[in-house]
């Protein structure tokens, strides 16, 4: 089933308990696809025991998810598929999720909203069974550049006064009732979410500090933070980086500069460290090397040559002596 299959149908609700437990995280996987964007999803058991509900109002996709815990990641490969056209706005209804894009990280309690870009990297831990309501909006709708919108994810929005109070208990009724409203009053009621919608973006930013003393500095901690979050994805370029943060490429290597390094010097040595942790006798080096962004162990062997002036294998045969490396 499509997106466009989605789109003509009102109601429609999917549960893992209609397919075998063995194809439950198969047809969730499927499922996300069809409704939201591509996403990996993991769970401890290998099954899942979840349900969704997905409407249609006006503008507004929205999709309730009942879950067990579990972890979803979309990774940059995920990003590059083309899916993600729209923002999420989530409503946490029940449970935590812990929640991580753009170099920010941040937990999710009942009643907070939050908001996903589905053309960057982004991964959620939700360590209990959870409900989430989420509303899948056109980016034009909510009247802000996409620099801008990337400094609105992975921040929690508490319900606690003025619109923010205001936004998540209507938003959570919406998605409860949306099959109510049909015709003109459908769309009416979706013109008054996205208005919501756009005026809470709009406040988030405004509030937020524009010009922080060191607001560089603050940026390459947080550029650093998502490189390493994403180290292990072989797809991790510095196109991918600068894109996840709304900046040039050019930029983003101004920003290394300072640094005294490129940004593909910095991702290779994190990357080697990491080889470096995991190499013993018993480990097998393409393994090790796909592991950590290698195409394979001879393109690690180059890299880790370059850098250490020996092969992985000789270095494993001299006992992993440390001074050599460290010294490098």
């Amino acid at each position: 089933m499509g997106e466009a299959d989605v789109g003509r149908q009102r109601g429609q609700v999917f549960c893992t308990r209609s397919v075998p437990v063995r194809e439950s995280l198969e047809f969730w996987h499927d499922a996300v696809l069809a409704t939201l964007v591509g996403m990996d999803i993991r769970t401890s058991s290998g099954t899942y025991d979840a349900t969704m509900r997905t409407d249609r109002l006006g503008a507004l996709r929205i999709t309730t998810v009942d879950c067990d815990p579990g972890e979803v990641h979309r990774s940059s490969g995920r990003v590059a598929r083309g899916d993600g056209t729209q923002v999420f706005v989530a409503v946490q209804a029940s449970g935590t999720a812990q929640v991580e894009q753009d170099g920010r990280r941040t937990e999710l309690r009942p009643g907070d909203i939050a908001f996903f870009e589905t053309v960057r990297p982004y991964r959620t831990r939700f360590p209990e069974r959870f409900q989430l309501k989420i509303f899948a909006v056109p980016r034009g709708l909510l009247g802000q550049p996409e620099a801008a919108l990337a400094r609105l994810t992975a921040r929690a929005i508490r319900p606690v006064s003025g619109l923010a109070g205001l936004l998540s208990p209507f938003m959570a009724r919406l998605a409860d009732t949306s099959e109510d409203y049909a015709g003109p009053v459908a769309d009416r009621m979706a013109d008054s979410a996205v208005a919501l919608l756009a005026a809470t973006a709009a406040q988030q930013l405004d509030e937020e500090q524009a010009e922080l003393p060191g607001a560089e500095r603050v940026l390459l901690l947080r550029i650093q933070r998502f490189i390493r979050w994403n180290l292990a994805d072989a797809d991790l370029t510095p196109a991918v980086v600068a894109r996840a943060h709304g900046i040039s490429v050019r930029y983003l290597h101004r920003l290394f500069e300072q640094e005294g390094s490129t940004v593909g010097r910095w991702m290779r040595r994190l990357r080697l460290e990491e080889c470096r942790r995991e190499l013993t006798d018993a480990a097998g080096l393409g393994s090790v090397a796909r592991r950590w962004g290698f195409s394979g162990a001879p393109h690690l062997g180059r890299a880790f040559r370059r850098e250490y002036g020996t092969s992985p294998t000789a270095w494993l045969l001299a006992g992993r002596p440390d001074d050599p490396l460290e010294a490098s």
